[in-house]
């Protein structure tokens, strides 16, 4: 069946562009643009793999993050957290909400495919 993606992202230039590379390497990709449902979003979709913006409109990714990894059927879901912040602080804040990697924009083509497939083990 492959293997999907839930891109929860708000600049559309960047949805695309990981869409773009993700597709290319065989990944079924889905983006999200808006933090006030992504919760209901990714328990819709059930992907195997979350790429998930810090800022968002209406509703922070360290917030929705939280709540993926206090739900039992989201708690285990690869998260990559992507920001355009990648002070200390902003790793601390990742790592503590449950971050399952953490990357800064911009980022490379392989930054990208590395870190996802890590992330599921491929």
């Amino acid at each position: 069946m492959g293997k999907s993606v839930l891109v929860i992202e708000d600049e559309p230039n960047i949805s695309e562009a990981i869409g773009f590379i993700l597709s290319r390497d065989g990944w079924r990709v889905a983006t999200h643009a808006n933090g006030v449902d992504a919760v209901e979003a990714v328990q819709a979709r059930k992907p195997d793999l979350v790429i998930l913006d810090v800022m968002l409109p209406g509703r922070s990714g360290y917030d929705i993050l939280r709540d993926l990894r206090a739900d039992a059927a989201t708690g285990a879901l690869p998260v990559l957290i992507l920001t355009a912040r990648g002070q200390a602080r902003e790793r601390r804040l990742a790592s503590e909400a449950g971050a399952s990697h953490f990357m800064t924009k911009p980022f490379s083509n392989a930054e990208v495919l590395e870190a996802v497939n890590a992330l599921i083990g491929a």
